[in-house]
């Protein structure tokens, strides 16, 4: 996910870039450091900010430890209910936070009732200038609530705008009839033209469920060519078989940059090279890979 976030980026060549990350569900800290390692790698000297939140207490002292390891600012890692205790509502100056870079992994198929009350009374009384305007999704799965969250910090365009990166299992993508929750908050962003991509991921990548996973990339500064346009990606056959099961994991995707596995088939470059490319029809049929672009 972090290859297609930042890929598109041309100016993290630049020197001395400052670019901020924030993810609002960052657990114990790995998909922050990945971004971090991608940006140094291209760049060594950029500058790269990294900012997160997560409610459960042991994963948070992970995340704040790990940063104090690396020279991060751990004061920028903070313990709390992202939706009910905002650790990133207003700076230091008042200003709202906005960040460049945002990706997520939130809990699939988690309930937010007891944010209810909460979340309600923000979108009843704030709106569209809260984080919740667009609706809300059904009680046992508050996926959404997390995209909506995110797309409240980004940047403006003028301001070179925010790239967006988050995985999600089916129900954003499919559950909700015309008109519910769920399909009010689709259709705010694909009628704002913010969503870039859905990339299927294959199944079996993740320790506690075997289901399908999407990513979705949402963004405010699409390039030209993109306009109007969603990209989908079917990567459901890029993987190889672990060597050893971890729970519900027992597949990953080919990375021969990973020291352990250096005769991988490269499925991150070529998932990273077809998005890059977006050519309609474009297909892998050797690999399982078909990209279609819709109007």
């Amino acid at each position: 996910m972090v290859n297609l976030l930042l890929a598109p980026e041309k100016d993290l060549a630049r020197s001395h870039v400052v670019k901020t990350i924030y993810d609002p569900a960052c657990g114990t800290g790995g998909m922050l450091s990945v971004a971090e390692d991608y940006i140094r790698c291209l760049n060594s000297e950029a500058q790269p900010k990294l900012f997160g939140q997560d409610w459960n207490d042991e994963a948070w002292a992970v995340c704040k430890a790990d940063m104090l390891i690396k020279g991060e600012d751990s004061d920028n890692i903070v313990q709390g209910d992202t939706f009910t205790r905002d650790g990133f509502e207003r700076t230091q100056d008042g200003n709202k936070w906005t960040f460049d870079y945002m990706l997520a992994n939130p809990p699939f198929g988690v309930e937010w009732k007891q944010q209810q009350k909460a979340i309600q009374q923000e979108a009843d009384t704030l709106g569209y200038a809260g984080r919740f305007g667009a609706g809300t999704p059904r009680i046992n799965d508050g996926a959404l609530l997390f995209l909506q969250h995110m797309i409240s910090k980004r940047r403006t365009p003028e301001q070179g705008g925010s790239r967006i990166g988050i995985v999600f299992n089916g129900s954003p993508l499919f559950t909700g009839d015309a008109g519910s929750g769920e399909s009010e908050i689709r259709r705010w962003i694909i009628e704002n033209d913010w969503l870039e991509a859905i990339i299927a991921l294959p199944e079996q990548l993740f320790y506690n469920t075997g289901i399908a996973t999407y990513v979705w990339i949402v963004t405010n500064h699409k390039e030209t060519n993109r306009k109007g346009k969603v990209q989908l990606i079917d990567a459901r056959n890029f993987w190889v078989p672990m060597e050893k099961s971890l729970g519900n994991k027992r597949r990953r995707i080919g990375d021969p940059a990973d020291e352990q596995h250096p005769n991988d088939p490269d499925h991150i470059a070529e998932i990273t090279r077809i998005y890059a490319n977006f050519t309609d029809g474009e297909t892998r049929c050797a690999s399982g890979i078909r990209k279609r672009c819709l109007r």
